[in-house]
């Protein structure tokens, strides 16, 4: 009864937001000897549910007739040096304002985010930023991003163009082509929005 209470008290909290594993951290934390099971148990007995608010938002629009360049990265995340291939993506976040959204390229050899932009609505302007927010452009590096509107608009590729840079792109429907941006993507503090 005393670790139900104490369910049921930190659920109020968190204003029913909590699941099985973060309810088992709050309770270790206010001294309970607690497992998982247990935990979840007790919440499913007693109908105690988080409450899941937000929706899935997608950010990857493939059905376009946009321009769409070959896989030249070829699944190969490897590189010898800096800034010869680089890898870029598009991700959304919760805040308590809304959804953002953030365009990120990270340099495969160092795995360090070279350029970044934030805005609150998902344009092609947005991947442009990004990738304009890098300090260098060097010349023959190899950019490598899914399928999505942004980065096979015209302007996009233009831009690309410009700087020197080396287009590449995913193959259709493979989110392992670009699973060294979607691992950073998923790692906290960007996967850990509740």
């Amino acid at each position: 009864m005393r670790v139900l209470a104490h369910i049921r008290e930190q659920y109020s909290l968190s204003l029913g937001s909590y699941g099985r594993p973060r309810m088992t951290m709050e309770l270790k934390e206010a001294g309970l000897d607690v497992g998982e099971r247990r935990v979840g148990r007790l919440m499913r007995i007693n109908g105690i549910k988080p409450v899941r608010t937000r929706k899935h938002k997608v950010t990857t629009d493939s059905h376009h007739r946009l321009g769409v360049v070959a896989n030249w990265l070829d699944g190969d995340f490897a590189a010898d040096a800096p800034n010869q291939k680089w890898a870029g993506d598009i991700t959304y976040i919760w805040t308590s304002e809304g959804w953002l959204y953030l365009a990120v390229i990270l340099d495969l050899h160092s795995r360090r985010v070279v350029g970044w932009a934030v805005s609150d609505r998902m344009k092609k302007d947005l991947a442009i930023r990004g990738r304009c927010a890098c300090a260098s452009h060097p010349k023959g590096c190899l950019f490598h991003s899914d399928r999505g509107s942004q980065y096979c608009s015209y302007d996009y590729q233009k831009k690309l163009q410009a700087y020197g840079l080396r287009p590449s792109m995913s193959g259709k429907g493979n989110c392992y082509d670009n699973s060294a941006v979607e691992t950073l993507l998923a790692s906290p503090p960007f996967g850990s929005n509740p």
